[in-house]
């Protein structure tokens, strides 16, 4: 199978691919998504974890504090994000040299709003003077000792089920129930620059109510409206996991909890409120 090497394609102002050279020359707003990106429920838009990455990159990019970390990422998703060009407009809400709350907002070829981000980010100390909390890995297997899996309920064959490499320690995607899985990336997010660990944490982490998902993909629909992840520290390595759990309410709504964590331990939480009707 014959995949893109990323999730997305920087382009000019005029729509045109940017160049490997000039993609490293400037800082790129406007990107090209490529198939990877195809969410579950319609071809033609996106799944909401690449384009949580992607205003997380930009967030980071904007921020005045050199080397802090993002401790807390807010989503609001405004509408579906298509499958094709896109802008994206950062601004720092809050200066400072220790803590910023930054806003990234993505907007499609009409320019309308469809995704923003609010994030917090703070400078790093490691003087050991502050007693660190190390909550252990949640799941009894790492990812060399868990089942890989794909998802069925995708109806494109490259979609952004490929985008990573599935290993379940416990639950299905293609079962109802809650579910822990490692992922790693098979691919970049934005072509010509690696991935870094929150832009995989943040590709992975919108999945957390689908491989949890309490109703049948067939018979329903359960599509987030938002996301926040908190973070006490940045994630490192290649494999990171969530352990998610859906829970149903009885008016429409659910919402969607996971614990986030890298091989080294838990490094945070992630929440999603669910709009839920049939099918």
């Amino acid at each position: 199978m014959d995949l893109p090497g990323a999730l997305y394609v920087p382009t000019t102002a005029d729509g045109f691919e940017a160049t490997e050279f000039a993609a490293t020359e400037f800082q790129a707003t406007e990107f090209q998504a490529t198939a990877l990106t195809i969410g579950p429920w319609d071809p033609a838009f996106q799944h909401a974890g690449p384009p949580a990455a992607l205003l997380a990159r930009a967030a980071e990019r904007a921020s005045g504090i050199e080397g802090g970390q993002t401790v807390r990422l807010a989503y609001d998703i405004l509408g579906p994000v298509p499958v094709g060009p896109m802008r994206i407009s950062t601004e720092v809400l809050r200066p400072g040299r220790r803590i910023e709350l930054l806003e990234a907002v993505l907007s499609g070829a009409d320019d309308r709003p469809l995704m923003r981000l609010t994030a917090w980010r703070m400078r790093v100390r490691d003087d050991g003077a502050t007693p660190v909390d190390a909550p252990p890995v949640p799941v009894p297997a790492g990812p060399e000792q868990s089942r890989p899996e794909s998802a069925a309920f995708f109806t494109q064959e490259i979609a952004y089920h490929r985008a990573l490499d599935w290993r379940f320690a416990a639950g299905s995607f293609n079962a109802p129930g809650p579910a822990a899985a490692w992922t790693r990336p098979q691919c970049t997010l934005v072509e010509g620059e690696p991935m870094s660990p929150l832009e995989h944490l943040l590709v992975m982490t919108d999945a957390a109510s689908g491989i949890s998902a309490a109703l049948d993909w067939q018979a329903a629909t359960f599509a987030n409206v938002d996301l926040t992840v908190a973070l006490h520290r940045p994630p490192r390595g290649e494999w990171l996991g969530m352990d998610a759990r859906t829970v149903l309410g009885d008016s429409g709504a659910a919402q969607a909890f996971a614990v986030l964590f890298d091989a080294e331990g838990a490094i945070g939480r992630s929440a999603q409120s669910l709009f839920v009707e049939a099918r």
